[in-house]
Parts: structure tokens; sequence; C-alpha cells
């Protein structure tokens, strides 16, 4: 059982006339893993808030015209535009099989570390990953403590991921050793770039004074008392 619930109705709509559908303030959606392929659509409001919460890795309980089934969110296609759902695909899931899904990473504590006291930014570089678990196991979030972050040297790696019981990482080939997130001074960049953008500058002025005339030779210089 999934602390989310979404009824949907099978459709036949496809094509220019599921276009149809999202004008009646329904979203077409589909639902694979089981058996066969299922058709369905569902409230727009109702939708939008459901896939809010349960995101990609927490399950749903679907109900379709009376039937319920487990699923998870596996793709979510938005208007360019107006950032509006305008098609789901669920992936149908055993509450006793093992399923992948795509977790959030959450820094916390990062404003009471040496790090930010001396005015260093924290740049997360991996704000997600795959993992492995049950249904009911999958976590909603990855937690890390970044309160002991003190200097540029230091980083957050995969290793220092804490997953719970039950929980394991997709990929495993991925190195432990892959950056979660690091800590820059954002202004000794920033003067390093423009210490670079002005000395190439004064480069490109130098250069010009060397470059030759259309006879070829060097321009005259002006000698003349002003």
């Amino acid at each position: 059982m999934s602390d989310y619930n979404l009824s949907l109705t099978v459709r036949t709509e496809t094509g220019k006339k599921a276009l149809a559908l999202r004008e009646e303030g329904l979203v077409p959606a589909v639902i694979y893993g089981g058996k066969s392929e299922i058709l369905v659509k569902s409230p727009y409001n109702e939708t939008e808030k459901v896939l809010k919460l349960a995101g990609y890795h927490s399950p749903i309980d679907l109900v379709v015209d009376d039937k319920k089934t487990m699923a998870i969110v596996k793709s979510v296609q938005l208007d360019p535009v107006s950032r509006r759902i305008i098609n789901v695909a669920f992936q149908e899931v055993s509450a006793n099989k093992l399923v992948e899904a795509t977790t959030p990473i959450v820094l916390i504590n990062f404003e009471t570390s040496d790090a930010s006291k001396a005015h260093l930014t924290l740049d997360q570089v991996m704000e997600e990953i795959d993992v492995k678990a049950k249904p009911a196991d999958l976590p909603k979030e990855l937690i890390v403590d970044a309160s002991k972050l003190a200097t540029t040297e230091d980083k957050i790696f995969v290793s220092n991921l804490v997953l719970p019981a039950g929980v394991e990482l997709s990929d495993k080939e991925l190195d432990p050793e892959t950056v979660v997130a690091n800590v820059y001074d954002a202004a000794a960049e920033a003067a390093a770039r423009e210490a670079a953008d002005k000395a190439a500058a004064e480069a490109g002025e130098v250069n010009a004074a060397d470059v030759p005339s259309d006879n070829g030779e060097k321009p005259a210089e002006n000698t003349e008392e002003k």
C-alpha cells in the first residue's frame, strides 16, 4: 500500500484526440510493466498534486476503473512553454520485487560549516541518484550532512551517502569517489577571471602595436612636437 493515490480511467483517445483531452482538463497517461500497456487519463489538478508529492521515487496506488495497481512515475512530459503536464508514463511494480527509482540528494547544515563561515560557496554537482529497493523501502530523498566542510579541498563523495536499510545503488559500476558536492571560493575565482581578462586585453593592445601597415612596414612614429 502506498501513501499516494490517483484515480484514472481507461482511454481510447490517441494522437490528435489525446490533445483534446488536455483541453478538457485531463492528462493522458500510460501504465506499462504489467501484462500489457494500459492507456489512461486523469484530472489535471489531482495528477499534478500527486506527482509533486511522489516524484520519481515513491510508489503510487493507481485506481483504474476500480482496479488498484501499484506503480512509480518513470517519465513526465511537460509543455516547453507553459510547463504544464501533457503526458505521464507509469511503471507497474510489485510490492515484493526490487525496482529502480531516481532519488534526490539533499544537502543540509552547510550554513553551520567552517566553509560557509569563511564565505565559501557550496556547489552540488550531483542532485539525484538512481537506487534500487522494494517499493515500500524507496527513500523520498537521501540526506547528507555538509556541516563538516571547511576548505576548498573538502568534498562530498558518493561513498559518503548513507543508504537506508534495503536500499542499494542501481549502478554497481559507479565510482565511490564520484563527487556529489564541493566547495569553492567564488570571490577568488571572480578576481582570477578579471585578472586574466585584463592580461589578455593588455596583450592584445601590445600585439596590435606590432601589426605592420599595408606596405609591410610598421607605422611611422610621430616625432612632431605637440
